[in-house]
């Protein structure tokens, strides 16, 4: 068997999300590929080949692949799908708008957010807001996975390369889809889920200014990035984009401070795979507690600058 990874790339360098997705794809089988599709994404490919277990690396070049559109990606995937028992994606924005696209086109099963990989057709994934665990079984002769990159630690890259590169010419895309533009947000702030510290702030912050009066010196203090929760969010305090939680971004960074986070489950299906919480709210009852390794309560007006301000 032969599974291959789907890269997210900006065709300069990875996402860190790849790396993650190889860790899942070699516990499917020892023999991985990583198809790197962009244009200009030499460099792209050159970073594929250096991952620790790759055997090969995939380069297809095209303009139409510049900006990793759905329906193009699609195409290029399904012209060597036959040659793989397993392909994999990571279950992000990008990953969840190409698998399902894939798996329709090959008439076979998707199989979403998987954690574990219990043999090579059997694996585990939340549901219920990761309240329970549902182990699953494909039959399917492919099968299209994407990939919780939280469940899985990041594969090693190597200093030099370990795995060849081998160029495989593109096949004509649909005409039916064009790239118009993309508005990215820029911050000077660590990516949400490639990030090592996370420091979220709740509504009991109270408004916007409060958020970013509170939040932001304990960020710069700790070269954190900051989330929300999804009240936090509704409210006006913060960006869409901060959003922790089930219907955000699902994060597992090595410290996660929750500040006048509740902890409903929405919340929690988002950061509970953090390696070290830290709570800070004044309700003893809040469901935060319940997840957190340390927890403090007392008024975050009061704690949470003393906290900066004694780091």
């Amino acid at each position: 068997m032969t599974v291959l990874v789907i890269a997210e790339h900006d065709n300069a360098s990875l996402k860190a999300a790849t790396l993650n997705t190889v860790t899942a794809a070699l516990q499917c089988a020892p023999d991985v590929h990583v198809l790197v599709a962009g244009h200009n994404a030499g460099a792209a490919a050159a970073a594929a080949a250096q991952i620790a277990g790759v055997a090969k690396v995939l380069h297809i070049e095209a303009d139409t692949l510049a900006h990793g559109i759905a329906e193009n990606m699609t195409a290029q995937i399904q012209a060597i799908a036959a040659n793989y028992s397993h392909i994999l994606f990571a279950a992000t924005a990008s990953g969840k708008n190409i698998a399902p696209r894939v798996a329709a086109k090959l008439d076979v099963g998707q199989l979403s957010d998987v954690t574990k990989v219990l043999s090579p057709d059997t694996y585990e994934r939340p549901i219920y807001a990761g309240n329970a665990i549902a182990t699953v079984q494909s039959t399917d002769a492919i099968q299209i996975l994407t990939v919780r990159t939280t469940g899985f630690d990041a594969a090693a890259q190597a200093g030099q390369a370990s795995a060849a590169i081998e160029t495989v010419a593109a096949v004509t895309v649909p005409g039916n889809t064009s790239y118009i533009g993309s508005e990215i947000a820029k911050n000077d702030r660590p990516e949400l889920t490639a990030a090592k510290i996370i420091v979220s702030g709740g509504r009991a912050l109270g408004s916007q200014e409060k958020f970013n009066e509170i939040m932001t010196p304990l960020a710069d203090k700790l070269g954190a990035a900051i989330g929300a929760s999804r009240a936090a969010v509704d409210a006006g305090y913060a960006a869409n984009d901060l959003q922790v939680g089930q219907t955000g971004k699902i994060v597992a960074p090595q410290l996660y401070i929750a500040v006048g986070i509740s902890g409903a489950i929405q919340h929690l299906a988002g950061m509970k795979d953090s390696k070290v919480i830290v709570a800070i709210n004044k309700d003893p009852e809040a469901p935060i507690f319940s997840v957190a390794d340390y927890g403090l309560e007392a008024d975050l007006f009061a704690a949470v600058p003393q906290l900066t301000a004694a780091l």
